[in-house]
């Protein structure tokens, strides 16, 4: 095998709508292959190698498996920094949508309430699918740089549906 990116790897397109039962069965056919076991009593470089290719198509499994991961590495791949810990810029109605998300968040930790953090979780999970079919689209039309300001938005959404599910669980 030779250097190749994720989805490569796996023979899948490189698009961030993927197949699932493509990726797991393209998953398992590159794992026989690769897998240390077939090379017991091959010599130690060769053992090496295998055991490095294995790591690699799990690493590329569990990133292209995780929506979120896959999007940032196909922005990333395209060169695309995605400067998480830099940038935060995000646009004025996604700010504004943000401090009151905190403000509900702030309440439901003051005031617990199933019904309500219920509802909560609800347009958390709306957002976060509006979120990912822009992202997708963006991704389509190959604009990363609009993708990756989706991207980070993604990322905060993420954070806070986390936090929400704590505070669900505690109620």
């Amino acid at each position: 095998m030779n250097e190749q990116d994720h989805f490569s790897l796996f023979g899948l397109p490189h698009t961030f709508g993927i197949d699932a039962s493509a990726l797991d069965a393209a998953w398992k056919r590159v794992s026989m292959a690769v897998h240390p076991d077939r090379f017991a009593t091959a010599s130690a470089v060769e053992k090496r190698v295998a055991m490095q290719w294995s790591a690699r198509a799990n690493e590329a499994l569990r990133v292209l498996k995780d929506p979120l991961a896959r999007a940032r590495y196909i922005c990333e791949s395209a060169g695309v920094d995605l400067q998480t810990e830099t940038n935060t810029a995000m646009s004025a109605d996604f700010l504004m949508q943000q401090m009151q998300w905190h403000e509900r968040i702030d309440e439901l930790s003051d005031h617990p309430d199933l019904t309500v953090a219920q509802a909560f979780k609800k347009e958390l999970s709306s957002a976060l699918s509006e979120i990912t079919a822009d992202v997708q689209s963006l991704l389509d039309e190959k604009r990363y740089a609009d993708a990756a300001i989706r991207i980070r938005e993604w990322m905060f959404l993420d954070k806070l549906i986390k936090i929400t599910d704590g505070l669900t669980a505690d109620i």
